[in-house]
């Protein structure tokens, strides 16, 4: 009868140290870049950004983290996605219901450029010996969109994405982090999209 206790308390032991190591060996330290996301519906579409948010931490981002005229991915760890669940139109084009991965380059003086690449390929797809190939990436940009820096009004330490529905026809999608701000419109079409539905009904 005390062997038997004494096995029963032994097995108990060993399943307890076994299931405290499997816990322990799973849990992970936070990422450094946690993910991300926001979405807003405008008028009849819901526009959402799938991202990374990396901190400052005490760097200099633009100009030193984030190279002057070399396009980056807009995050961290994959690929930024901007997703529109219908047609829109962004700076004069049209575009298309569905994914697209969202690049910028900064500059040291004048706009930077936001691009939506059509083919939704992470920026590290035109790496041609070390470099970011702009050209080639360029050719895949779905729109490509020219804005002028704003200095932000503190520091973000997060990068962050924000989108405001504004008359609810037309988005502001606004890109935050250190010391910039980035803004863009999206036009959703809600007229154009309302006229289409008088000749349904």
């Amino acid at each position: 009868m005390k062997i038997n206790k004494l096995f029963l308390s032994a097995l108990a032991f060993m399943l307890f140290l076994s299931v405290s190591t499997t816990s322990f060996a799973q849990l992970q330290a936070p990422a450094p870049s946690p993910s991300a996301y926001v979405s807003q519906n405008v008028g009849f579409t819901k526009i959402s950004i799938d991202y990374s948010s990396p901190a400052v931490k005490g760097r200099k981002v633009f100009g030193e983290l984030e190279k002057y005229s070399v396009t980056w991915r807009a995050g961290a760890n994959g690929p930024t996605i901007i997703e529109f669940s219908t047609g829109v139109n962004i700076a004069g084009k049209n575009l298309a219901a569905g994914k697209y991965t969202l690049f910028i380059t900064p500059m040291e003086s004048g706009d930077w450029t936001i691009h939506l690449n059509g083919k939704e390929n992470a920026v590290f797809a035109y790496t041609k010996d070390g470099k970011i190939d702009e050209e080639a990436m360029a050719k895949d940009d779905a729109v490509a969109i020219k804005v002028a820096p704003i200095a932000a009004p503190f520091t973000f330490e997060r990068l962050a994405y924000f989108i405001s529905a504004e008359n609810n026809k037309v988005a502001s999608v606004t890109f935050m982090w250190a010391d910039v701000m980035l803004s863009f419109e999206v036009d959703t079409q809600v007229d154009q999209k309302l006229e289409g539905f008088k000749g349904v009904f």
